[in-house]
Formats: C-alpha cells, sequence, structure tokens
C-alpha cells in the first residue's frame, strides 16, 4: 500500500510506481519517490543513478554515452520549471525506452525508471534553484568519464571537481 501522500506520476513496465510528496523549499517544490512491489516506499538519490550508469557503461559503453546525451540533450536541456503540484511529465516518450531498452540488462534499473526519475529530478531542480547545474554538471562529468571521486563529490553535492 503506498503512503497516502504519495501522487502517482508513472507506473514503470516492473510495476514500480513513480511519484511524488509535496516538498517545502518552494512553493511547488516535491520529492521524487518510487514503491516496488513488495517493498517499502524509497527516494531516489542521484548516487543511486550514477552508480547504475556506471555498470550499463560497463555492459554497454556506446549506447550508455548515447543514454547519457540523451539526458543531458533531452531532458537536463528541455524541462522546464513547473508552477503546479502534482508537476507534470514534460519530454519522457516510450520510443526513448525502446531505443535504450538493451541497457536493462545492466545494473538495477530500467531505462523507463531511470528517464523519468531524471526527468523529475530536473524539473524540481529547475523549479527550486532556476540557476542551478548540479544535475548537468554531474551528467558531464559521468560522460567524460572524470575520475571516481569526482563524480561522487558531485553525486554527493560535496563540490565540484
Amino acid at each position: 500500500m503506498l503512503n497516502s501522500s504519495l501522487i502517482q506520476i508513472y507506473k514503470t513496465g516492473n510495476e514500480t510506481i513513480i511519484g511524488v510528496v509535496e516538498g517545502s523549499k518552494s512553493k511547488f517544490d516535491f520529492r521524487v519517490k518510487y514503491k516496488e512491489i513488495d517493498k517499502r516506499e524509497r527516494t531516489p538519490k542521484h548516487m543511486h543513478i550514477i552508480i547504475d550508469l556506471y555498470m550499463k557503461l560497463v555492459g554497454n559503453e556506446k549506447l550508455t554515452i548515447e543514454l547519457i546525451d540523451h539526458i543531458i540533450d533531452n531532458i537536463i536541456s528541455k524541462v522546464e520549471p513547473t508552477k503546479n503540484f502534482p508537476p507534470q511529465i514534460q519530454i519522457f516518450h516510450k520510443h526513448n525506452v525502446e531505443k535504450f531498452s538493451e541497457l536493462d540488462r545492466y545494473g538495477e534499473y530500467p531505462i523507463d525508471f531511470l528517464l523519468i526519475v531524471i526527468e523529475l529530478i530536473q524539473i524540481q531542480e529547475k523549479t527550486n534553484y532556476p540557476d542551478g547545474k548540479i544535475n548537468l554538471e554531474l551528467f558531464k562529468l559521468l560522460k567524460k568519464r572524470a575520475d571516481i571521486f569526482s563524480v561522487v563529490n558531485a553525486a554527493t553535492f560535496k563540490g565540484m571537481a
């Protein structure tokens, strides 16, 4: 059973519910949560996404770099701040899941999960910090295969290298 405050935004192909709860940083702030079957509700962190993408890089470097390019060029660069709660998905299309579905073989998270969660996190960043660039810098570091220390610091917001 979902926490009554969780508002469902999307249900993945493996029945994971991705949703939001109200935040407190701004008028339209929200926090991203997800609930897998028979597991407790969780909050995805940047570090979880980065670890998963590292596993995908090991499995299929070329396609993972294409995915990271898609994230930078079509999600991070294009989403807009929200003026509503709950936020609406702005970019996600199922054809992008198909394009990157080979990567479901690697890591923990399926592509539809990653694309929705990353989009929601980016909408949240743009809503609360319109000039913020943490997500963009993080994915740029990952793409250029920066040293793991720099990427982890960026993912945990301990500073950019």
